[in-house]
């Protein structure tokens, strides 16, 4: 069953640069040779500058945690937490979702 990773962080205005940064080269290496990655985001909130999501989705939820647990991975995101003032984790699993047939036939008003 896939999983969704979701963090709620803070980065403070002066490190946004910075941030963005060393998440280009972490959700590159992240995507060309992690086990089980599928897909990741990062959105800034529209309201607070300083106020981030990142999602990631994953095949398993096992993938995610194996891969979390390595010393590559602190080594990888260590830069990019350095930037971060405050982080929430949430771990969730998919239980549905609408496939991009679905959502193209809705926004192109053909959907039954």
């Amino acid at each position: 069953m896939k999983a969704r990773i979701v963090f709620l962080i803070k980065v403070p205005g002066d490190r946004r640069e910075d941030f963005l940064r060393a998440y280009e080269q972490i959700r590159h290496q992240v995507a060309g040779g992690v086990p089980g990655h599928l897909r990741d985001q990062v959105c800034r909130s529209a309201t607070d500058p300083e106020q981030w999501l990142i999602t990631s989705e994953w095949r398993t939820l096992d993938d995610f945690l194996a891969w979390e647990a390595t010393e590559e991975h602190r080594d990888l995101v260590k830069p990019m937490r350095d930037c971060i003032t405050e982080a929430r984790s949430l771990r969730f699993t998919v239980m549905a979702e609408t496939s991009a047939t679905m959502e193209t036939a809705v926004m192109e008003g053909t959907a039954a």
